[in-house]
């Protein structure tokens, strides 16, 4: 027997229990006569794409075989999830991290039994399945994520398969640009597969309908050296989809030694529902959008549909692959690769195995000098930039490599991080020109205007094993929104698990906020982030507001340092005044939430109101509000509380980082009103402080969907969020009416008229804005 020959029995095996997953929960080896009641009530998973993953799987097998390459595989048609659980139980993997699925009769039922249904795994390649570090589920990250692993991992090899449907999408589309950014010197390969069957689940794909001439020159143009394999015939394919990526390896070989220029890419043509039924009830279904999903829908109501079933089971024939015990038979289980070089078992798939505590310097290097509050103006993010810096520096290896990476669509400098390119540059393998800056084909700042690509890059280099930052304007985060919470979604499901590791944490920096962005205009100002973060799983989630630099230098550490957690760093880039010392600001960041007695007037005593606030540029209203009330009403008691950790306003029993209730009326009291300045959309605390006692007293201002190019002031009175609204509505909402009341809501009404006039005419905020200090 030849070695196409006895490889295409693995691939016939991984068949049978693609189909075997979809259709059965019991009698998974026919050894009785298949009846309506062996069927699944309700049928789900994706035939369609699976044949072809699984082929490529087997070759890659033999690659790996016949090299010892590390190797993942990343497969962009997540619904081909039973062929990768398939190919993973044929490695013994899959029964080695869930014993009950056992190599043999009983544990194949219970294979077959847990497949979409009640109980048991997804449909998807989830986290549930070894050797996955991609879901698949929504379309569109699979080149993303596997050009995210590849970084600064030399030795592997990530086999991305990207479906013609998923090839569509907007996120896809930028991914082919990741030979400009991948560094043979200290990257890995990223080989992808463009896997053609023509069709979405019911019409044809673009790229399934476009020549092999527009395909290669397409990818050309992209930077890659493509080939096409194309055909039915099993064993043909096998031949030369195995000869191509045994070239591919020789051109990678080429690559590190400076001989060659192009990364490798493979087209892959293949019919829709390969060796599926050809055609059902008279109507073609092989090489079809029919064979997508489930292409015998009624075989428990239909003995045609049903014998239709057995006869394509049998055609792989499981009494050749399977013994009597129900195990592989041993010459088509040799087949697997041994040990952590399955791609089922290899540690790149199991990120925190490889993951290495990230050495992180002393803040006080880094620390804004602070005398007393508001003694000093200063950066909020530049501090943070300085500290990546030494990261960097600490990280980064003989080879160029390193174990962190920062990614920022084009706006390092912007944000004030820059001091990162004292260490190192932007990567780009282009030509450097003399106007360039801090530009290299080696750096380790991965700069792309898509944050997509941003975001999917991290996700691949975290749950590889590594460390790393996302930081972006913050409104534009809302175009990886959706990445973001499908990462979460792994992260939760991933601690269920006790066999996958721990990774770094997501960390998201966003700055440029909505209350600065006053010189971009209404559409970069948006704090929806948060919004769409704070559903997410609570033992996932984290928003950090913290309120001047020293605050954002020890949230950055901690999130840098922690583990399984998506963390939101909400903090503006822009001159800021400095309240907190280094020391005052690990307190306060510890505690989550401070009453900070120097800023209020209770003197002891329960406050009359509770101003509150929770990021930089409400911090900075709720002080001057705290100041005018001082000046005009100083016998009226004041309360003021700043919150770094917004999810410690839920209710213990919502999230972990909940302040007890105990703690919760120490802040806010039991019983007094809460006017709360807040960075976002103040539904969101809202929606926090439900479960709390009383929750009405609390009067949220946020941003509220005003906006244009305006003087920063402006933006917070577009809002109802400047110190004259807080100060009118503290007046409305404290227990007693002060004697100067009026006269101070007359002086707050006075100055938003004056404002309003005085930036009409001068383009610039009041003196007494522009100035104004807490000293």
């Amino acid at each position: 027997m030849s070695t196409t020959e006895r490889d295409l029995r693995w691939w016939a095996a991984a068949n049978y229990l693609t189909v075997a997953q979809i259709y059965l929960r019991d009698n998974p080896l026919l050894r009785d006569e298949l009846t309506a009641g062996h069927i699944k009530p309700r049928l789900l998973g994706h035939w369609g794409t699976s044949p072809g993953l699984s082929m490529i799987y087997t070759v890659l097998n033999r690659l790996i075989r016949e090299t010892g390459q590390d190797c993942l595989y990343v497969t962009g048609p997540g619904h081909g999830g039973p062929a990768l659980v398939a190919n993973a139980y044929l490695e013994g993997t899959y029964s080695e991290i869930y014993p009950e699925v056992s190599r043999d009769l009983a544990g194949l039922t219970r294979l077959v039994r847990r497949f979409s249904t009640p109980g048991g795994i997804p449909s998807h390649v989830s986290v549930q399945t070894p050797g996955s570090v991609h879901e698949g589920g929504e379309l569109g990250y699979a080149l993303a994520h596997a050009t995210g692993a590849a970084f600064d991992h030399r030795d592997l090899l990530v086999a991305c398969v990207i479906g013609d449907g998923e090839a569509e999408t907007g996120p896809l589309a930028a991914s082919w640009k990741a030979p400009s950014f991948l560094d043979p010197r200290r990257d890995g390969t990223v080989l992808p597969i463009l896997h053609l069957n023509g069709y979405k689940i019911s019409g044809p794909t673009v790229f399934g309908r476009a020549s092999d001439e527009d395909l290669t020159g397409f990818l050309r143009a992209q930077g890659w050296d493509p080939v096409v394999v194309s055909g039915d015939d099993p064993a043909a394919v096998y031949a030369d989809l195995h000869a191509r990526m045994t070239e591919a390896q020789a051109r990678i070989a080429d690559l590190r030694a400076g001989t060659a220029t192009r990364w490798p890419a493979i087209v892959l043509r293949t019919p829709k529902g390969w060796t599926g039924p050809a055609t059902v009830d008279g109507v073609p279904v092989t090489g079809t959008h029919r064979s997508h999903q489930v292409p015998l829908s009624g075989v428990r109501e239909n003995p045609e549909h049903l014998a239709l079933l057995a006869e394509w089971l049998r055609s792989y024939r499981p009494d050749e692959l399977f013994d009597a015990d129900g195990a592989l038979v041993a010459d088509v289980a040799a087949l697997a690769p041994q040990g952590d070089k399955r791609m089922s078992a290899t540690p790149y798939a199991d990120g925190g195995r490889l993951l290495r505590p990230l050495p992180l310097p002393p803040l006080d290097k880094y620390a804004v000098q602070v005398h007393g509050p508001g003694s000093v103006e200063h950066g909020n993010t530049a501090p943070i930039g300085e500290l990546l810096r030494d990261v960097y520096a600490a990280t980064t290896t003989e080879d160029g490599g390193g174990t962190f990476r920062l990614f920022c669509p084009d706006e390092t400098a912007s944000n004030r991080l820059q001091a990162v390119f004292e260490e190192t540059d932007r990567c780009l393998r282009a030509e450097v020109l003399p106007t360039d800056e801090h530009l290299s084909p080696h750096g380790r700042v991965m700069e792309v205007l898509s944050e997509h690509l941003c975001e999917g890059w991290l996700e691949g280099y975290l749950l590889t094993g590594r460390h790393g930052l996302f930081a972006t304007y913050e409104a534009f985060a809302m175009v990886s929104a959706s990445m973001l919470i499908q990462h979460a979604k792994w992260l939760q499901h991933a601690a269920t698990l006790p066999w996958r590791s721990s990774v770094a944490s997501l960390n998201v920096l966003l700055t440029s906020t909505c209350w600065r962005n006053d010189h971009n205009g209404f559409s970069h100002q948006g704090p929806g982030l948060i919004d769409t973060a704070i559903p997410l799983s609570p033992d996932v989630v984290r928003v950090w507001l913290p309120p001047d630099a020293n605050t954002a230098l020890s949230i950055t550490r901690h999130c840098l340092e922690s583990r399984d957690h998506v963390n939101l760093i909400v903090v503006d880039k822009q001159p800021h005044t400095q309240f907190l010392t280094l020391e005052e600001a690990e307190r306060h960041c510890a505690a989550g939430a401070s009453v900070w007695d120097w800023a209020g007037t209770e003197d002891g005593d329960q406050p009359d109101v509770v101003l509150a606030a929770a990021g930089d540029v409400p911090t900075q209203e709720v002080l001057a509000a705290a100041k005018l009330l001082r000046e005009y009403v100083p016998y009226l008691r004041v309360r003021v509380v700043n919150v770094v950790d917004l999810m410690g306003l839920l209710p213990p029993a919502d999230h972990p980082h909940g302040f007890p209730d105990a703690r919760f009326a120490e802040l806010f009291t039991e019983d007094a009103d809460v006017v709360f300045a807040f960075h976002g959309y103040p539904r969101a605390v809202h929606q926090l402080l439900h479960g709390r006692v009383n929750p009405g007293r609390f009067h949220v201002r946020g941003f509220s969907e005003q906006g244009t190019t305006t003087t920063p002031f402006d933006m917070v009175v577009l809002n109802r969020m400047s110190r004259y609204h807080l100060v009118l509505e503290a007046l409305r909402r404290a227990r007693r009416a002060p004697e100067r009341g009026a006269e101070l809501a007359a002086h707050c009404r006075a100055m938003l008229d004056r404002h309003e006039a005085y930036v009409r005419e001068h383009f610039e905020d009041m003196p007494e804005i522009r100035d104004w200090q807490w000293a």
